[in-house]
């Protein structure tokens, strides 16, 4: 595989080992699917971006945002580049996954299951009770 194309994977492997303590914990949520039966994946490539969890199924992307994003003009194009693909993308802050992981999980179960991309049945699933940390 030539090196241009093999970065993108090397990049998400060195972040899926350096998550924060926001996205191990809502990994330990969405991991081994837990939540809904929905498989997800982390740091995903998706063009020239890294996203933090896919959910191919449903083309659900979930961005797990520090500080530093606030007004961040290359979160816009990110955001609009996925969009462009078609899939939906939700943002949650650190400290939303921190303090209130189970109204996150809440909003991304609801996104999940609004949307269409899949023909897959859904019916209402419990939301996960505790999640393992990686």
């Amino acid at each position: 595989m030539p090196k241009r194309l093999d970065r993108p994977t090397r990049r998400a492997q060195q972040l899926r080992n350096n998550a924060t303590e926001a996205e191990r914990k809502l990994w330990g949520y969405l991991s081994r699917r837990q939540l809904g039966g929905y498989k997800f994946s982390r740091q995903m490539p998706i063009g020239p971006f890294i996203c933090d969890f896919l959910c191919r199924e449903r083309g659900l992307v979930i961005e797990v945002d520090g500080g530093q994003h606030a007004d961040n003009v290359s979160d816009a194009r990110r955001t609009a580049f996925l969009r462009s693909e078609g899939l939906t993308v939700l943002r949650f802050w650190n400290n939303e996954v921190l303090t209130n992981v189970e109204g996150v999980l809440t909003t991304v179960l609801a996104s999940l299951d609004d949307n269409p991309s899949s023909k897959r049945s859904t019916h209402p699933q419990p939301l996960p009770q505790a999640g393992g940390e990686l």
